[in-house]
């Protein structure tokens, strides 16, 4: 038997380890957390004894006889209080007559006891929970590994065919619930070619686009989202996009970062290129009152500061977008770079003040679009522009869906995933029973 320790940020990428190491037939003899992940500790042709001895846990032993001597005598209290009191509730709640035996005695008013104060629960030591807690989470997570693994290993040999569908997709980076959703929608078409190209019709029809562009609609517009993201950037794009085809009367900039170095100066400066009046806000000072003064422009275009979701600025400047009085049209601006947590931390972040749509940047730089369309497909945000480079305002488009998948199949990954990456993917759709594939 072949006994080996292996230590990893958390249980998944523990599990990865044993399997790599051990092959699939390993067994999982023990965990537990330490400083910075956990241990795993992994055996190869192990058989269990039955005679061996189970390592009491005594601190949590020793908890629940406590707590079950208190109910034993919480009990017992209750029963004697109960036979002392037997007679005054068959008098005045039974109905019954009085006896000889039960002598009339003159009722004296007196304040009722009142009720025991209840038995303390036990006093159980925190970490036993915590460490309850941790063995629970292991135990839940070895569980969706191997139903992920084994839901995908019955996959591929039951439909081969919607296994290989299923990795397409995932070169895409489309997410697991997403790709689901997508292949449920071609399941009686057995031609793999036909499969593929409806997947991408179904997938084009799924995203979302304005029905007029939101330069065209007019109003106040402001570009939202984490730092890095290309806002200051794109409202450039916008401004002179709307300038060249109709001119710099019928507009204004406003500026609410006053946390990033040079920001300001950078909008000052395309103010003056585009001969456009640039307004800055100032954090505590009110925006309503800021665009008071431009209300009679047709488009007033809002630059926001990147600020972490922690930060109580954040906070301030979103209630402010969500005013009543401002009727802003917040669009969340995200890099297509940008890694899947980061997106989807971006979007909850920002959701708060209210969000028209979404709008896609750095798109000649990106390795993969499916994580970002997956995210505005989910949650059903319109994408109302792309950018794919830095000319201003060449590299500004408005969004065709056909050729946005396109672009996100012509970008896939190269090398097929793994089976650990579609083993792990099916377990992610078994943290939610709705999400299950078969």
């Amino acid at each position: 038997m072949q006994v080996k320790r292996f230590f990893a940020a958390d249980m998944r990428q523990a599990m990865k380890l044993v399997r790599d190491e051990l092959g699939a037939d390993a067994a999982i003899i023990g965990n537990r957390r330490i400083a910075g992940g956990v241990e795993l500790t992994a055996a190869l042709d192990y058989t269990p004894s039955a005679l061996a001895p189970r390592v009491p846990n005594m601190e949590l032993e020793d908890e629940l006889r406590k707590t079950a001597s208190r109910i034993v005598s919480a009990q017992a209290e209750l029963s004697m209080r109960g036979d002392s009191d037997a007679t005054t509730n068959r008098q005045l709640f039974a109905g019954l007559p009085l006896t000889a035996a039960e002598p009339l005695v003159e009722p004296t008013f007196k304040e009722p006891p009142r009720p025991a104060a209840p038995a303390p629960a036990a006093a159980v030591d925190q970490r036993v929970f915590d460490s309850m807690r941790f063995e629970l989470n292991g135990l839940r997570e070895l569980l969706e590994v191997q139903l992920g693994s084994l839901a995908w290993n019955q996959l591929q040999g039951s439909k081969p065919q919607q296994a290989n569908l299923w990795r397409r997709l995932q070169r895409i980076g489309l997410s697991g619930p997403l790709s689901r959703d997508l292949l449920a929608l071609t399941t009686e078409i057995e031609e793999p070619r036909q499969a593929w190209r409806m997947l991408l019709a179904h997938l084009a029809r799924m995203i979302a686009t304005p029905e007029i562009e939101p330069l065209e609609e007019g109003g106040v517009i402001a570009m939202v989202g984490p730092a890095g993201m290309g806002k200051t950037t794109t409202l450039a794009k916008l401004a002179a996009r709307y300038v060249l085809k109709y001119g710099a009367q019928n507009i204004a900039l406003v500026s609410m970062d006053s946390y990033r170095i040079g920001a300001q100066e950078q909008l000052k400066t395309l103010g003056r290129i585009l001969n456009v009046p640039v307004t800055h806000v100032d954090p505590g000072q009110s925006l309503a009152n800021a665009l008071d003064p431009l209300l009679r422009k047709r488009v007033v275009l809002i630059d926001t500061a990147g600020l972490q979701a922690s930060d109580p600025a954040l906070r301030m400047q979103l209630e402010s977008l969500a005013g009543r009085g401002i009727k802003s049209k917040n669009y969340l601006v995200l890099a297509t770079t940008s890694q899947k947590q980061v997106l989807t931390a971006a979007y909850h972040s920002y959701k708060r003040c209210g969000l028209a749509g979404c709008i896609l940047t750095k798109l000649d730089e990106t390795a993969s679009l499916g994580e970002v369309l997956s995210l505005a497909i989910s949650h059903e945000l319109p994408v109302a522009y792309l950018t794919d480079g830095p000319r201003i305002p060449d590299d500004l488009h408005l969004p065709r869906r056909h050729q946005l998948v396109s672009r996100a199949v012509s970008v896939q990954m190269q090398d097929e995933p793994s089976e650990e990456a579609m083993a792990d993917m099916f377990a992610d759709l078994y943290h939610n029973p709705a999400k299950r594939v078969g």
